[in-house]
């Protein structure tokens, strides 16, 4: 046996150790090592309760992993002479516009997959909404800039769909067409798609788990077809170990050269650095020997004993995917699992860097647990602060009724508030309900009914209603998606206006 294959066994071995202390139902790995696939095994099953096992071909998202594919096409585009990164993004997409007029006019192409716009995340623009894409980057001109423009990094999933947008501008194709056609085809990815209505044939794939409490439970697949490029891709690990082999081999696979050697050194070299305080805080701390991280092109850049790798992590509902390389040594690895958030897979991807490097006696386990008990128990310390803070024996200024309504936003559907028995339920979006309970004042907690939406079960999401100075309710505030304007009720039209309206109406049927 060699060296490797020896590692190699030792670190299944230890994953069969630690894989039910994550309590994650399904999960897969796959190794490439100079061109090869020397590791793919599943582990657990595809559904909690079942006894259908995960194995290499079994299906999952890979979430925001797929915003890799997205900037290997435009520098598929870029190698073919049709677009360069410093391009506007005005030349490509003219109707894209940020608040920002300067950003308008100043946006990259490169600008749109480094999260260095100045825009928050914005999700709700998309999650949980029946929009289509270009619906989607039409209401973008509507949120205000979290930071200057490229002074700060702010991970973005809207302007991923502006970037996969430019494909058919410069093609004809859709975005999902040109993945098929210029990468799941030539790759031999046959397992691979973008939607999930494609999975409709597929018998082997994973079922979305998510963790409420202490339990895991069942949930549906999610579709986001409206915002493909920053996250739709649906694979399983043989497929995605082409992906990686592609990476590690100067664009080339099967003696076909997809990508040039240059696109591939740009997409993998730092662009945008990442401080260690931030969303990403937690890779910070999950790596402690870390001394940089940045953002590529659809990949995070960082170091690990010397070495530079370059990876990117995906969440969506019920699914968690690392996919990492080392360049200098060849090797890379993907790691799919069926439960939401879970952390697992980016631990696991330093536990094979050191079997395969050497050298390294971490628990990385072990290490990730203590530090996922560490923020569960701040989670907590937060949710008692909060309910410390929480001012009992208070009323609404109004009668309940008073709070019902519809509240509008530029950007976003408006959201509806209405009775439902004797309680109070917002509605903000397809599938998006809340169940509304007093908190203090004018303040109420929101227990949104999909559980994908709740958040840590300790934190409340409280929206807070504020009166004009009539005392009547002139907005509601979101943690979510901002503050959102009461829509005044629609005045009784006059009998000048029913004499106008008539008038018009002839004249139309003119």
């Amino acid at each position: 046996m060699t060296e490797l294959a020896a590692n190699l066994q030792k670190f299944d071995e230890y994953v069969n150790s630690v894989f039910q202390s994550w309590d994650i139902p399904g999960m897969a790995v796959a190794v490439v090592k100079d061109g090869e696939v020397v590791f793919a095994k599943g582990y657990g099953v595809r559904e909690l309760g079942s006894d259908t096992p995960v194995d290499a071909e079994t299906v999952f998202a890979i979430g925001s992993a797929s915003k890799a594919f997205t900037a290997a096409a435009l520098a598929m585009l870029v190698d073919e002479g049709k677009l360069k990164w410093d391009d506007l993004a005005s030349k490509y997409l003219p109707d894209l516009r940020l608040f920002d007029p300067y950003v308008t006019a100043n946006l990259t192409v490169r600008d749109l997959v480094t999260h260095r716009s100045g825009l928050a995340r914005t999700d709700f623009l998309w999650y949980g909404q029946s929009h289509a894409r270009q619906e989607i980057l039409k209401r973008v001109r509507h949120i205000e800039p979290a930071s200057s423009f490229r002074s700060a990094f702010g991970y973005q999933n809207v302007l991923y769909l502006a970037a996969g947008e430019i494909i058919p501008a410069v093609t004809g194709l859709s975005f999902d067409e040109f993945i098929h056609d210029r990468f799941f085809k030539p790759l031999g990815m046959p397992s691979s798609n973008t939607s999930t209505n494609d999975l409709k044939s597929v018998e082997n794939q994973a079922t979305p788990h998510i963790k409420v409490g202490d339990t895991v439970k069942v949930i549906n697949w999610r579709n986001i077809d409206n915002v493909a490029p920053a996250g739709s891709i649906n694979s399983n690990v043989t497929d995605m170990a082409n992906w990686v082999k592609l990476q590690l081999t100067e664009g080339k696979f099967n003696g076909e050269q997809l990508l040039s050697p240059a696109s591939l050194k740009e997409s993998h070299s730092p662009q945008f650095i990442i401080r260690p305080d931030g969303e990403f805080d937690l890779i910070w701390q999950v790596c402690p020997d870390m001394n940089f991280m940045t953002y590529g092109l659809g990949w995070f850049v960082q170091d690990y004993k010397g070495r530079k790798v370059v990876h990117h992590g995906g969440n969506i509902d019920g699914m968690a995917a690392h996919v990492s390389l080392i360049p200098s040594e060849k090797v890379g690895v993907v790691i799919l699992t069926n439960l939401n958030a879970a952390v697992l897979p980016m631990v696991l991807h330093f536990s094979l860097f050191d079997a395969i490097l050497g050298g390294g006696n971490r628990d990385w386990s072990d290490h990730a647990l203590k530090l996922k008990a560490t923020l569960d128990q701040s989670v907590k310390d937060a949710g008692a602060q909060q309910a410390k803070s929480r001012v009992r024996g208070t009323q609404t200024s109004l009668g309940m009724d008073s709070y019902t309504g519809e509240y509008i936003h530029p950007a976003y559907d408006p959201i509806q508030v209405a009775f439902e028995g004797e309680g109070l339920v917002m509605t903000a979006g397809a599938g998006l309900v809340g169940d509304l309970t007093h908190w203090h004042f004018d303040t109420f907690a929101v227990d949104w009914r999909d559980p994908v939406f709740a958040g840590p079960g300790d934190i409340k999401q409280l929206v807070t209603f504020v009166l004009n100075a009539d005392g009547k309710v002139a907005e509601v505030k979101t943690p979510l998606m901002g503050d959102f304007k009461r829509n005044p009720a629609p005045a009784a039209p006059t009998a000048e206006g029913l004499e106008t309206a008539a008038s018009v109406q002839a004249i139309e049927e003119v």
